[in-house]
């Protein structure tokens, strides 16, 4: 579980723990359709789609396919323009192709509200001036949040701002108060705050804009976690908002819902698909449950899906962990929720410093520039409370200082792991 939700999360299950006990094996569950067959649901279209998302734990076939579409799209995009007549055979002579420009792919990691980091850090990054436009953008969790904003780059800085600054906590979840809504419910608070949020943000004009940038060669991927199968899905937002569909918008807004929807504590987001003839329904969450940051899966062949020109290109990966790469120490109460959630913490963590290595060693395999922003040891902010304004303005601001320092902000292998002693009074 994300660090902001730990403490709070904790202290509920610990009033809660021996009442569930009693309980949980006779309780009813929500009504929801029946999930699809799980032999036929991985080649399921969505929105009639067969592109609209891609299963990583799989075979790279679909993942192949995609990559030939979009260094074509590139090619067409960047191919010059005529200069004149040839001097032999018909039609207008072409000027020589330039040499590709360095590729970018950046993937930004869950966090909660620690994705303050995150959009700080490309709002400094845009300050320097420096900032590319990415070919690809991937998200987790609240990454998820933030990778539609960097995809489409420092025209919505201000709205990026915003979102992880000028909020409360009302503004983002409500926790239920009744015993009955936690007893027989499927989570612990109730996300509509957020998804009224995301309303607002994602609406039919970043939709056109990720639809126009899609068309261009590029890519925004945004994962989440099929709970019915568990199995990670990576769904092509670009894909979804050029289909044209009169429901790729709600599927957006709920594919970024579902990404941050930490299972238990938040709910679970539904998503509608067909199978002869009959309606299903597939139970998407957090995709943090399943990885907690991603980039390309390890068998996909970077090479090969760049065409003849990879060898010839610099390619960069830049990784953004909304969190902490050393480890946080704290005393722990001999209880068995105490311990249970110490427990899920460390997994998760550990979790996370996994996905960056794996991300490492097929950049080193496949030959890209490997580059990791995280927060450091350096910073130092009281948190009261999950969303905590303060906390979150002190950790944009933490962000924006890395992104400015350029360079200097980044690492260029994982580190190791160390301890974190978090200052009196935190």
């Amino acid at each position: 579980m994300p660090a902001f939700a730990a403490d709070r999360m904790r202290g509920r299950w610990c009033r809660l723990g021996p009442v569930l006990l009693l309980v949980l094996s006779g309780c009813a569950g929500i009504f929801r359709l029946d999930p699809p067959p799980p032999t036929v649901t991985p080649g399921l279209p969505v929105l009639g789609l067969d592109n609209a998302r891609f299963w990583p734990d799989g075979p790279a076939d679909a993942l192949l396919r995609e990559a030939a579409l979009v260094v074509s799209r590139q090619a067409e995009f960047s191919a010059p323009a005529p200069v004149g007549p040839r001097a032999r055979g018909p039609g207008p002579r072409r000027a020589a192709a330039p040499p590709a420009p360095p590729a970018h792919f950046l993937a930004l990691s869950g966090g909660g509200d620690n994705g303050a980091f995150g959009a700080g850090l490309l709002l400094g990054w845009t300050e320097t001036g420096t900032r590319p436009a990415f070919n690809v953008v991937t998200g987790i969790s609240a990454g998820a949040l933030i990778a539609p904003f960097a995809f489409l780059g420092p025209d919505y800085d201000d709205a990026l701002q915003e979102l992880f600054t000028a909020l409360q906590p009302r503004d983002l979840l409500r926790f239920n108060s009744r015993v009955v809504a936690v007893l027989f419910g499927e989570a612990l608070a109730d996300t509509t705050p957020l998804y009224r949020l995301i309303q607002h943000y994602a609406d039919e004009a970043m939709l056109a804009g990720i639809a126009r940038e899609y068309a261009r060669g590029r890519l925004l991927l945004i994962g989440t976690t099929n709970l019915d199968l568990q199995r990670p899905v990576v769904w092509n937002i670009g894909a979804i908002a050029a289909s044209g569909h009169p429901r790729a918008l709600d599927l957006f807004r709920s594919i970024l819902l579902a990404s941050a929807s930490i299972p238990g504590a938040f709910p679970p987001v539904l998503v509608d698909v067909e199978y002869e003839g009959r309606r299903f329904q597939e139970m998407h969450v957090d995709g943090g449950a399943a990885m907690q940051v991603f980039f390309t899966p390890p068998q996909l062949d970077l090479r090969r899906a760049a065409g003849d020109g990879a060898g010839q290109r610099r390619r960069v990966v830049w990784v953004v962990r909304n969190g902490r790469i050393d480890a946080e120490a704290s005393a722990v109460n001999r209880g068995l929720f105490s311990i249970a959630a110490r427990s899920v913490q460390t997994l998760l963590h550990y979790s996370g410093v996994g996905d960056i290595s794996r991300i490492h060693l097929i950049a080193q395999r496949d030959g890209l520039d490997f580059r990791l922003a995280f927060m450091g040891a350096d910073f130092h902010a009281p948190r009261r409370e999950p969303f905590d304004p303060v906390y979150m303005q002190a950790l944009f601001d933490y962000g924006r200082a890395k992104g400015r320092s350029g360079a200097a902000g980044w690492v260029t292998a994982p580190p190791p792991v160390s301890t974190f002693v978090p200052p009196a009074g935190r």
